[in-house]
């Protein structure tokens, strides 16, 4: 935006962005830097005229933390030839030590977990985007849903909940409430909002089922079909730490490439597809929280259904999510669950824990009642449960990750 409006960086003469959604579909490909510029470039013609001082590019790596690259810093070889053949990733490694036209600018976006992936020599300046400050939540709330009253309503409500109204920071998140809020609403403008975050999540669910429906009448009945298959594609990636999938990520999950495309089609606001630039396409959840949500409906739904043991559908993975598989009752479940986030260091696990637990309440399992399987039966009292949860934050209070607000 500075360099938009002509505060900062006007030195530079070329912007290049790079999505690494784009560069995992090169993966197992050689490559110069002149080729790879051409390829997301074609009107540089040549991009050895870079090699002067007098012309100053940068190059953009959106999405670090989807990278599927193997970043090898350390140990990839040294390239300093613009128009040497080289594996993607070394190629990578080498632009951002300086190897490869040391004068460029590089800016690299991506989720503050993953930043460590850059070596701290090779970074010069961080810069954290935190979303929504408390009055521009106010401000998108009141621009978003034209009923000033019920926008004012919806406001008080939030802030009621202490959780809710942290959540809202991240601007998707206040549009799936304000999402919620339009469809919940009666003409009157009265509303019952949501008062956990698995509440909001499961009443998004329900509106993109219902609008799935509504626009594809052959596709009713298969609403559980659909949501397990999804909730399946994002456990396994979310045990993968991936946040963009291919193809044959989604042929892992039993969903095939027309399914791929009735999903994204009827499901805009869950999952998307994107062409990709290189020979492919790109799939993700618009957002990770739907990502962590739906793993964890997953979760809950192999377990109240017999006939779909957990274990029989991941028995290869061995991954610490895995573990889950192995619990004997609901409490077993939430014990492991728990004891899983509280093991994480960077806490990525807190979310998905917090929908785990939310969906031991009978009222969420009510509101998906047409989405669990006719056998399921886990209306257990949630009191054992919670009393679990506190226990363990009482013992591992210096951790900080599991909220009492879960």
């Amino acid at each position: 935006m500075d360099w938009a409006e002509g505060t900062s960086n006007q030195d530079v003469d070329f912007i290049f962005p790079l999505p690494f959604r784009e560069l995992n579909l090169m993966k197992d490909k050689t490559i110069s830097l002149v080729d790879l510029i051409k390829h997301f470039s074609p009107d540089v013609t040549d991009p050895r005229v870079f090699t002067n001082s007098e012309q100053k590019p940068m190059f953009i790596f959106d999405g670090l933390d989807e990278c599927r690259l193997p970043l090898n810093f350390y140990s990839n070889p040294e390239c300093c030839d613009l128009s040497e053949s080289v594996p993607v990733n070394v190629l990578l490694t080498n632009l951002i030590k300086g190897n490869l036209l040391p004068s460029a600018l590089l800016w690299i976006t991506t989720r503050p977990a993953a930043a460590g992936l850059i070596p701290p020599e090779c970074v010069s300046q961080v810069t954290e985007i935190r979303g929504f400050n408390d009055p521009q939540k106010e401000e998108y709330f009141r621009k978003k849903l034209s009923d000033e009253s019920l926008a004012s309503r919806v406001i008080a409500h939030l802030k009621s909940s202490r959780s809710l109204y942290i959540m809202c920071h991240i601007p998707v998140f206040s549009w799936i409430s304000a999402t919620v809020v339009e469809r919940t609403s009666d003409g009157s403008g009265c509303v019952e909002m949501p008062r956990t975050l698995t509440q909001m999540y499961t009443h998004f669910l329900i509106i993109q089922v219902t609008n799935k429906n509504a626009k594809y009448t052959e596709l009713e009945g298969r609403d559980e079909e659909m949501v397990f298959k999804l909730g399946r594609l994002a456990f396994q990636q979310l045990e993968k730490g991936n946040l963009i999938f291919y193809d044959e990520d989604l042929r892992e999950c039993g969903i095939d490439v027309t399914e791929a495309s009735v999903f994204s089609g009827v499901c805009t606001q869950i999952f998307k597809e994107e062409a990709g630039l290189y020979q492919g396409r790109v799939f993700s959840f618009v957002h990770l929280s739907i990502q962590e949500f739906l793993a964890a409906l997953y979760v809950f739904l192999c377990f109240s259904n017999s006939e779909r043991n957990m274990y029989q559908h991941d028995q290869q993975q061995t991954s610490q999510l895995s573990a889950l598989f192995r619990a004997a009752t609901l409490q077993d479940l939430y014990k492991m669950a728990v004891d899983l986030a509280l093991q994480s260091r960077n806490g990525h696990l807190d979310l998905f824990l917090r929908f785990l637990m939310g969906l031991s309440l009978e009222s969420n399992q009510n509101l998906l009642i047409h989405l669990m399987p006719q056998n399921a039966s886990q209306s257990q009292s949630s009191a054992p449960t919670v009393q679990l949860v506190k226990r363990h934050i009482r013992d591992s209070s210096n951790r900080g990750h599991v909220h009492q607000d879960t």
